[in-house]
């Protein structure tokens, strides 16, 4: 009886899985969708050779920092609008809100002035001899125009980011995952019909107009449902903040943004450690975390349920219940990670055949780099999981070190001295890079049995047992 107790504490009731799901399944076909929209779009630019692959991983590789900085930017600020959620208060949910759209409309700004200043330059850093046959003035040509085009997109990727993460906090799961939908098949079909015409260019266009047309339904639905999302009634009659509000979201929110920006550049330097081996190394890693990004939306998905389940509970002062339905996320994450660990290591030789204008080599590579981000899938779980619980209770400036700083003081280093000191070839080195993850699980494991990250941020009601192992 008592290990049946034990077991349903750990692995959760019904009950408990209809709630997760309920929430965890949109968030993942969401997420599952744009990057499925990044998965037609590498399949289809890989058809045209190898260059143009390396080319346009490169500029997603850049890309991807403006990405991990907005999700820092709307998951900073969606600590306060999760919690303010679950205390029903409507008020503080549509400050949040403000808020986001300000930060994007920073961010935006910034990023594009960055890239479009500086693009060319930060996609020469990655091109290396290394593989014979490889054109690094096309490769170059090729990324850069990808990047200019795909910097339209910057603004509506934000604002979109921005409504669906409100929308997710307020329960509506389902909205901004129909959205994701329909971009897909948009982005699908102008696929189609320019990447043939236009080359990368038609691949950045459809993936830029697809955009716009998430943001447009999901906008579109936020303000025409104002009885389901009352947040929305008179969302715009200003831009104000609470200055208080602002403050607490900077100094919540602020190690976020900076966690996930430093997070981001240091696997970009991680990935240009790797192009010291060539230009074929840059397509095969390209390919390979193409997938990995795909399973990985299961862990990131299942991370942003938890922030999104235990916020609520933490702001409804609901303490009793808050320990016990982290555990048995987490443990669903795991359960849920091994399933796609065995999946990755059968499927992992085949996937790389449907490239068939690479090299051979690039093909190979890639196969070792899929076994290698299986092998990492329950880690990554465990990671994720970790990460998010902690942060759920405001504890920011834990996860920027617990997260950041061992990407620079772990996977960079290891990265950086393997790469530059050693004549190890790069598939160990890559295995090497992964399994460095080892030692953040046990850290995750040892700050989430702490309890310290229980508390209501909103309210100032902090857990009775915080502190209790």
């Amino acid at each position: 009886m008592e290990i049946r107790k034990k077991r349903v504490r750990l692995i959760g009731d019904r009950a408990f899985y209809k709630m997760v799901l309920r929430i965890a399944i949109p968030i993942m076909v969401q997420n599952g969708i744009t990057n499925m929209i990044g998965l037609v779009n590498n399949i289809t630019v890989g058809k045209m050779g190898t260059e143009q692959l390396a080319g346009v991983a490169i500029a997603n590789q850049l890309i991807s920092i403006f990405n991990m900085c907005v999700f820092g930017a709307v998951s900073g600020a969606g600590i306060f609008g999760a919690q303010f959620q679950g205390k029903q208060d409507y008020e503080g949910v549509r400050h949040v809100f403000r808020l986001k759209v300000i930060l994007m409309l920073v961010l935006s700004a910034l990023a594009v002035g960055l890239f479009a200043g500086f693009g060319k330059p930060l996609i020469a850093g990655f091109l290396h001899e290394g593989s014979g046959g490889s054109d690094l003035a096309l490769t170059l040509k090729e990324g850069y125009e990808y990047l200019l085009i795909m910097l339209i997109g910057f603004l509506p990727y934000g604002l979109s980011q921005a409504y669906s993460s409100t929308l997710r906090e307020a329960d509506r799961t389902v909205v901004p995952m129909r959205a994701s939908i329909y971009a897909l098949v948009l982005g699908v079909v102008l696929n189609y019909l320019l990447i043939p015409v236009l080359g990368v260019a038609g691949a950045a266009l459809a993936t830029v107009v697809s955009r716009f047309a998430e943001l447009g339904m999901n906008a579109w639905w936020t303000h025409t449902h104002p009885e389901e999302v009352p947040f929305v009634l008179g969302v715009y009659h200003t831009l104000k903040v609470p200055g208080d509000l602002v403050k607490q979201v900077l100094i919540k929110g602020t190690p976020l943004l900076l966690n996930e920006t430093l997070w981001s550049v240091g696997f970009t330097v991680v990935s240009q450690t790797y192009s010291y081996h060539g230009v074929a190394v840059v397509a095969a890693v390209n390919i390979a975390t193409t997938i990995a990004n795909l399973v990985n939306v299961l862990f990131s998905s299942m991370g942003a349920s938890i922030g999104i389940i235990i916020g609520n509970m933490l702001g409804a002062g609901d303490m009793e219940k808050v320990k016990e339905a982290d555990a048995q996320m987490i443990t669903l994450s795991l359960m849920i990670a091994t399933g796609v660990c065995v999946l990755m290591l059968i499927c992992g030789p085949y996937f790389p055949q449907i490239y068939k204008n690479t090299t051979p080599e690039v093909r190979d590579l890639a196969k070792w780099f899929i076994w290698a981000e299986a092998i990492a899938a329950p880690l990554r779980a465990f990671v994720n999981a970790s990460y998010f619980t902690l942060r759920s209770g405001g504890k920011t400036i834990i996860t920027f070190l617990f997260d950041c700083g061992f990407v620079w003081c772990g996977n960079v280093v290891v990265a950086y001295v393997l790469t530059h000191f050693t004549n190890m070839h790069i598939v160990p080195i890559y295995f090497c890079c992964k399994m460095v993850e080892i030692i953040k699980c046990v850290i995750g494991f040892a700050l989430v049995k702490k309890g310290s990250w229980m508390k209501n941020i909103v309210g100032g009601e902090e857990a009775p047992v915080a502190q209790e192992a």
